[in-house]
């Protein structure tokens, strides 16, 4: 019995069985190939550098030269572009789902329309690169070079920080958190990560403006102990700034360890300041 006929008659079955049967579906789709690349047509592309609304799914275009190459609504589902020259090639409207552009060069190029579903970015150039507002909110961009923070949204945002705090990479923290906060001044989580990565980096006095600024907002919210916490947490910080400060031990496990007593009640807000939030 095929999948979609199985889920068509699927009112016998149990929630799970159906929810698992559907994830399979999707995964098919997903990695499943509807189409080789015509080779005919990936010949032209590397030979005229265009190739506007052409059949390129699962091409091998690993460190091709496609500089100003037109691929205008081009099929590039799958495609190896790894490493590959884009400067300036025109992608818009390009389907580019789960297509590898990882190290890519694609400085000026023109991604606006594109679906960028799954696409891997990691560590390629997209300095001056054209782009929809959120446009990669789908795609594994973590690493980029050139990227323009503010073409994504709060929670890509405030996830990236997240996940580079994990890793110890409080600086790196630090700017994700501060361009989530830029877009959504309102965020207490985000103002609360902010502060913990600006402490990790012995930034105590801004990090204690962050804490303090947070409890304004918990206070506004209607959470009081919150915002006590909070404003306790940013006291004790300006009262000794150094504090805190404590080389080569992460804020999680000082918080919850017990190695900075003072800060032990802001244990939980910490925590959950660092847990991705669902998008």
């Amino acid at each position: 019995m095929t999948l979609p006929r199985l889920l068509s008659e699927g009112s016998g079955l149990r929630p799970g069985v159906l929810a698992l049967a559907a994830l399979l579906g999707l995964a098919a789709l997903a990695g499943a190939p509807a189409s080789a690349a015509d080779p005919a047509q990936v010949m032209r592309l590397l030979d005229r550098r265009g190739c506007p609304g052409c059949a390129l799914q699962d091409a091998d275009l690993v460190r091709a030269d496609l500089q100003g190459a037109n691929l205008r609504q081009a099929k590039l589902q799958r495609a190896n572009l790894s490493g590959s020259q884009l400067d300036g090639a025109n992608l818009t409207g390009a389907d580019l789902s789960f297509t590898s552009l990882a190290g890519a060069s694609l400085r000026g190029a023109d991604l606006r329309g594109a679906l960028l579903l799954g696409t891997d970015l990691r560590e390629a150039n997209l300095a001056g690169a054209l782009l929809d507002r959120q446009g990669l909110a789908q795609s594994h961009w973590q690493q980029a070079r050139g990227l323009d923070l503010s073409q994504l949204g709060y929670g890509a945002l405030h996830n990236a920080g997240v996940a580079e705090a994990n890793q110890g990479r409080y600086p790196q923290a630090e700017q994700f958190f501060g361009e989530a906060i830029r877009q959504l001044p309102d965020a207490a989580i985000s103002w609360i990560a902010r502060g913990i990565a600006r402490t990790e980096q012995g930034k105590t006095t801004l990090a204690a403006q962050d804490f303090g600024y947070a409890s304004v907002l918990y206070e506004r919210m209607g959470d009081a102990i919150a915002a006590a916490e909070l404003k306790k947490a940013s006291e004790l910080l300006l009262e000794d700034p150094k504090a805190p400060k404590k080389s080569g031990n992460g804020i999680g496990s000082q918080l919850m360890g017990g190695a900075m007593a003072a800060f032990q009640f802001l244990a939980p807000l910490a925590a959950k300041a660092l847990v991705p939030l669902g998008i």
